[in-house]
C-alpha cells in the first residue's frame, strides 16, 4: 500500500508499506533514526514516544505499537526533530540540560517527546503527562523541574506550524462507518485496528502474521460524543483521553479511574470500542459502563442491534459478536452521580488491575432503591455482582447491611489466582471496596492521595 505522512517536517511517501510494520522498527531500521528507543516493545515504558499530529491535534504515542498505515495523513516528530532545522534546541531540551534531567539516557528521548507534546498542548499536569515514561534511574525530580522550567516558554515555530498532509486513499482504511460495514462484511476474517494498543502486542509479542487488517482511524463518524439531557452516546473510535474529558463533569470518579487506566500515550490511542470488543476480563472500562446501565450498539452490514453491555461478554475470550459485526457505539442514561469506581493495582499509575470495582448505588431516605455493581478481575469476563446487589436493594444503607452484602460475594465470584493476586485476596478486596463505597457516599475521605494528608 502507499501511505503519505510528514516526518520531522518533511513529506514521506511509502509505496510498499507493510500493514503490520511498526513505526519504531521502520524509524530505526529504514531511516536510521535510532533516538527512538525500544524498551518494553509493548507500550508500557515510553522509551519509544513520538509526537503525532492530526486534525485533532498533537498526541504522544508509543511508536513500538503504532503500525505504519496509522500514520497516513499525519505528522510525526521524533527526538531528532524536536530541535529546529538550524539546530536550535527546543525549550524542553534546553531545560533538560540545565536541570540535569538525564541519567543513563536510554529513556530520555521518550521523556523529551512526551514533554515536547505537553508543551505544545499547554498541559502542565506533569505527573500525568510523564506517567507513561519509566525511568529506572529514579530521575523524575529533575525531569519534572525541567518540564516546569520550559512550561512558559513559547512553542517553537517548527513545532507550532506542524500540519499533517492529505491522507492517501487506502482500500483498507474506510472513511465512514458505512464504508466499514461494507468492507468488514466482505472480509469478516479481517483484523480491525483501532488504536492498536492491544493488536500491536499480537505482532510485537505474539509474533502473529495479520494477513488482512482494516484501519478504522478515518471513520470520523465513530469519533463522536453526543451528550443530551437523557443519554450519553460515545462512538467506538473515541480515545480514552477524550472519554475522560467528556465523563469528568458527569461522573468524576469514573474520570479519575481513566486517569490511572493507562499512560497518556496509551490513552491517546486506545478506544472505547476497542477496549470493549477485545473482551478482556481485566479491562477497566466495561465495569464502569455496566454499572451505569450501558447499552452496546453493534452493526453488521446494514443491520444494527442493541444489547445490554453485560450481555456482550459470554465467557473468557468469547463475546456475542458475529463475523463481520463491529462495535459502533456505547450509550448510557444521564443520571445523578452516584457512581464510584475503584482501581486496585500494584503500581498506582498505568498498571493492570488486580480488581476493578464499579458501584452505582442509589440511596433515598436511608433505603437502597437501586444498585448496579460490576467488577473486572474477578471472573473470566467483566461481571455484575447480582447477589450483592440483591442483598442491598430495599435494605437500609447501614454498616449492618454492608456486612450482610459482603457475605454474598462468594456466590457471585470464584476469582482466579495469578501473579497479581490470589483468589482470597481478590474476594477480600471486593468486600472492602463495598465498605469503601459506603464511606465514600457518606462523605468520608477514602482516596489514597488524600488519606493521611
Amino acid at each position: 500500500m502507499t501511505i503519505t505522512f510528514h516526518l520531522n517536517g518533511e513529506e514521506v511517501t511509502l509505496s510498499d508499506a507493510n500493514s503490520s510494520a511498526t513505526l519504531l522498527d521502520w524509524l530505526r531500521e529504514e531511516r536510521g533514526l535510532t533516538g527512538t528507543k525500544e524498551g518494553c516493545n509493548e507500550g508500557d515504558c515510553g522509551a519509544c514516544t513520538v509526537m503525532v499530529t492530526d486534525e485533532q491535534g498533537a498526541k504522544p504515542l508509543n511508536a513500538c505499537i503504532l503500525f505504519l498505515p496509522q500514520l497516513n495523513g499525519k505528522s510525526v516528530r521524533t527526538v531528532e526533530g524536536a530541535a529546529g532545522p538550524d539546530g536550535s534546541l527546543h525549550p524542553v531540551q534546553d531545560a533538560m540540560i540545565n536541570h540535569h534531567g538525564s541519567q543513563c539516557g536510554f529513556c530520555t528521548p521518550g521523556f523529551v517527546m512526551s514533554m515536547v507534546t505537553a508543551h505544545k498542548n499547554g498541559a502542565h499536569d506533569f505527573d500525568d503527562q510523564l506517567a507513561g515514561n519509566l525511568c529506572r534511574c529514579t530521575g523524575y525530580a529533575p525531569i519534572v523541574r525541567a518540564a516546569k522550567a520550559a512550561a512558559d516558554q513559547p512553542v517553537p515555530d517548527w513545532i507550532a506550524s506542524e500540519a499533517p498532509p492529505a491522507a492517501t486513499p487506502l482500500d483498507n482504511m474506510p472513511t465512514s462507518s458505512d464504508d466499514l460495514a461494507a468492507l468488514y462484511a466482505a472480509y469478516p476474517e479481517a483484523t480491525l485496528v483501532a488504536g492498536a494498543t492491544d493488536v500491536g502486542l499480537w505482532v510485537t509479542k505474539g509474533l502473529r502474521d495479520l494477513e488482512h487488517m482494516i484501519f478504522l482511524d478515518r471513520c470520523t463518524d465513530l469519533k463522536q460524543i453526543e451528550i443530551s439531557d437523557e443519554t450519553v452516546r460515545v462512538g467506538a473510535m473515541v480515545d480514552m483521553n477524550r472519554m475522560r474529558a467528556a465523563i469528568a463533569p458527569l461522573h468524576p470518579s469514573y474520570a479519575e479511574m481513566i486517569r490511572r487506566y493507562a499512560s497518556q500515550q496509551v490513552r491517546a490511542a486506545a478506544t472505547v470500542g476497542g477496549n470493549i470488543a477485545n473482551g478482556s476480563p481485566i479491562g477497566d472500562n466495561p465495569p464502569a459502563l455496566i454499572a451505569l446501565g450501558a447499552t452496546l450498539h453493534l452493526r453488521k452490514g446494514d443491520t444494527r442491534r442493541d444489547l445490554p453491555l453485560e450481555d456482550f461478554f459470554l465467557e473468557y475470550g468469547k463475546q456475542d459478536r458475529q463475523p463481520g459485526e463491529f462495535v459502533e457505539a456505547v450509550s448510557f442514561p444521564r443520571q445523578p452521580d452516584t457512581l464510584r469506581v475503584y482501581k486496585l493495582s500494584k503500581r498506582f499509575d498505568q498498571d493492570i488491575s488486580a480488581v476493578l470495582g464499579a458501584f452505582n448505588v442509589t440511596v433515598e431516605d436511608g433505603i437502597v432503591r437501586a444498585a448496579r455493581i460490576a467488577f473486572g478481575g474477578m471472573a473470566g469476563i467483566p461481571k455484575r455482582a447480582s447477589n450483592v446487589e440483591a442483598a442491598l436493594i430495599g435494605q437500609t444503607w447501614t454498616p449492618a447491611t454492608i456486612a450482610l452484602a459482603q457475605a454474598e460475594f462468594d456466590k457471585d465470584f470464584t476469582p482466579m489466582r495469578d501473579m497479581r493476586a490470589s483468589d482470597e485476596y481478590r474476594l477480600d478486596c471486593a468486600r472492602n471496596m463495598l465498605q469503601r463505597c459506603f464511606a465514600d457516599l457518606a462523605g468520608e475521605t477514602v482516596s489514597v492521595l488524600e488519606v493521611g494528608q
